[in-house]
Parts: structure tokens; sequence; C-alpha cells
């Protein structure tokens, strides 16, 4: 069983830039893809960035593409999301997720969720 924990979040001007952490415990990421996905009350929860530990690679959602980035320690079993250039509509609950195949996109291909971490971005 993996436990997800998130960090980070908080209140930043439009432009500016946090770093989301995302530490586990209980298991390793080694296993999983790891995803960070986002979502507002009312709304559908949104892939947000991916990262697949078998192969290495990396994936994004469109709208985040060039600003945020994802990265990974699975020796300390902490996954990072830098998150650049950030706009208003990028408010929202950000949740660690893990249990993911490679390209995983969708919700319900992940099996361990964190609690989430509120990020808003001011105008």
């Amino acid at each position: 069983q993996v436990q997800l924990v998130e960090s980070g979040g908080g209140l930043v001007q439009a432009g500016g830039s946090l770093r989301l952490s995302c530490v586990a415990s209980g298991g390793t990421f080694s296993s999983y893809a790891v995803g960070w996905f986002r979502q507002a009350p009312g709304k559908e929860r949104e892939f947000v960035a991916g990262i697949s530990w078998s192969g290495g690679s990396t994936y994004y959602a469109d709208s985040v593409k060039g600003r945020f980035t994802i990265s990974g320690d699975n020796a300390k079993k902490m996954v990072y999301l830098q998150m650049n250039s950030l706009r208003p509509e990028d408010t929202d609950v950000y949740y660690c997720a893990a249990g993911g195949g490679i390209g995983s996109l969708l919700p319900r291909e992940y099996d361990y969720w964190g609690q989430g971490t509120q990020v808003t971005v001011s105008s």
C-alpha cells in the first residue's frame, strides 16, 4: 500500500512559480507511473503531467507544456512539479497519484492518491 502526501501549494501572483512535492511511503515509485492531476470545485479531475519510471519518459497536458516540469527521485521517493509562468486558470487543488501505466492520463488508471494541495494564482 502506497501513501502519498503533497506539499508546496500556496498563493502566487500570475507569472510566478511554485514547486509542488509528493512523497511516498509504504512502497516505491519504481513500480508505477506517477501523475499530477488538478481539480476545481464542480469540475472533473484533469491530468497535468506524468512520469514513467520504467522508461524515464515524461508527458504533459497541452495546457501546461513549456511551463510545468515533472521530475522525480526514486531513491527519496519524491516526485516534483515545477510550475512556472503561472496563470489564474491554473488555480486548483493539485493531486499526486501513483499506479498508472506508461502514458496514463485518466484518474481511473491510478490506484493511489494524495490528499491534495491548493494552488491559487492571483491576477
